[in-house]
């Protein structure tokens, strides 16, 4: 075999093996960019996809929450193309004292809310029924009672005491500025002391009604409560 001949016999057999490792470079490239679009599609879809339009009308879209868009509403999409949620604004500073004034107010109301709760099952658990209520404002009214007879008793004294300085001072009826310092002065006091006294039972009248008022209060309260525990 000459030279040429063989020469020609070497290229068609590297052709083949060319041919191969091109192939085989192609099929490597072609992995290679799949798998980096691939991952791309992942790394979007994990993170997320946000749309939004601007204050300036653009119509923005990223992969993370967009910060032109704070101030207004920005949407979450799935790779789809479908709306995965609405983000609403970041509230401003208003707004959130707001938010966090309605927020105390709510606690406040639930707070209050559970101290009425205690207060009524302390109540209810102090006076499991009618007779003990009922008990209950007997003595209260009973220890009142006893301190208005003892005041109604020092007023009677009193009265007694200024019918007998009324008596003396007779004597100088037609001229009381004539009356002994003395007479004047505990006639003066006598005064004062009634008056007093007067106020004291008027005192006492007020709180038996508060007493009173008390009780009808909790008793129209414990009747729902005995009702809800059915006693």
């Amino acid at each position: 075999m000459d030279l040429t001949a063989h020469s020609a016999l070497a290229n068609r057999s590297a052709q083949p093996a060319e041919r191969s490792g091109a192939i085989g470079l192609f099929s490597l490239r072609f992995g290679l960019g799949t798998l980096g679009a691939l991952w791309s599609i992942g790394s979007w879809a994990q993170t997320g996809i946000y749309t939004c339009v601007d204050a300036k009308g653009r119509r923005i879209t990223s992969d993370r929450p967009i910060a032109e868009c704070m101030d207004r509403e920005q949407r979450e999409l799935y790779p789809s193309g479908g709306v995965k949620r609405v983000i609403p604004p970041v509230p401003t500073a208003a707004e959130r004292s707001q938010v966090e004034a309605a927020q105390r107010a709510q606690a406040d109301r639930e707070n209050r809310a559970a101290e009425e709760k205690r207060k009524e099952r302390l109540l209810a658990s102090r006076f499991p029924n009618q007779a003990a209520h009922d008990k209950a404002r007997a003595e209260a009214l009973n220890q009142l009672d006893a301190q208005l007879a003892l005041a109604q008793q020092h007023m009677a004294t009193l009265e007694q005491q200024r019918r007998a300085i009324d008596d003396e001072m007779e004597f100088y009826k037609r001229d009381p500025s004539k009356a002994p310092p003395q007479l004047r002065r505990r006639l003066d006091e006598n005064a004062q002391q009634r008056s007093s006294q007067t106020m004291q039972l008027a005192d006492l009248e007020r709180e038996k009604s508060r007493i009173n008022a008390r009780y009808d209060d909790e008793l129209a309260q414990l009747r729902r409560l005995w009702g809800e525990t059915g006693q």
